[in-house]
């Protein structure tokens, strides 16, 4: 069964439950299944280093599962505005992909989580798009037919799912941005099996 990978990096648990209901909406698609990986944190101490495999959670990421996945959903905290700089560092490994076009036509959809409502969600959706449009992926995004988009006080834009964890990054996934992290995968998961046809 074709598998849309659902790659990200949570300091606090936010992005890894957004990717988890991202997941979801994408097994709502009938013929497609999700497949959870997550990146390891990186540090600015060279003797610092993460576990080898994690301690709990989705297992660490690999090139392979980017060359083997029908599509990919790309969730990462914001970090000044942009991409975590974990999830960065993996995808500054993936030249040979790019050298290959193994990713060019595959889909594509992001999400996000700040710890202030105007903390950068937008631009770190953007940001992140950037090297996905270097690899030739296709940007799949959340359209206002989404009525929570007209609805949310929190998180949700148009480039993709987002949420507003508060600035102690404990505020819980509010019901609309739940239903928009769903929407992203389901909306991801049907374009894919478009573009298979």
């Amino acid at each position: 069964m074709p598998e849309i990978l659902v790659l990200y990096y949570s300091r606090h648990g936010a992005v890894r439950q957004m990717a988890q209901y991202v997941a979801r909406g994408i097994e709502q698609v009938s013929g497609v299944t999700a497949r959870l990986r997550t990146v390891p944190p990186v540090s600015p101490l060279p003797e610092a280093a993460g576990p080898a495999v994690p301690d709990a959670g989705a297992p660490y990421a690999e090139i392979k599962d980017l060359d083997e996945c029908f599509g990919l959903a790309l969730g990462s905290p914001t970090r000044f505005g942009n991409m975590a700089a974990p999830l960065k560092h993996f995808w500054d490994t993936t030249g040979e992909l790019w050298l290959s076009g193994t990713l060019a036509g595959k889909p594509a959809a992001l999400f996000t989580s700040t710890g202030s409502l105007h903390g950068g969600q937008e631009t770190t959706l953007i940001s992140m798009m950037v090297p996905l449009l270097h690899h030739g992926m296709v940007i799949v995004g959340l359209p206002y037919t989404e009525p929570e988009l007209f609805l949310t006080t929190a998180g949700g834009t148009p480039y993709g799912a987002s949420h507003h964890a508060g600035p102690g990054s404990d505020r819980p996934v509010t019901d609309h941005e739940r239903r928009l992290c769903i929407a992203l995968g389901r909306r991801l998961a049907a374009v894919a099996v478009r573009l298979a046809e």
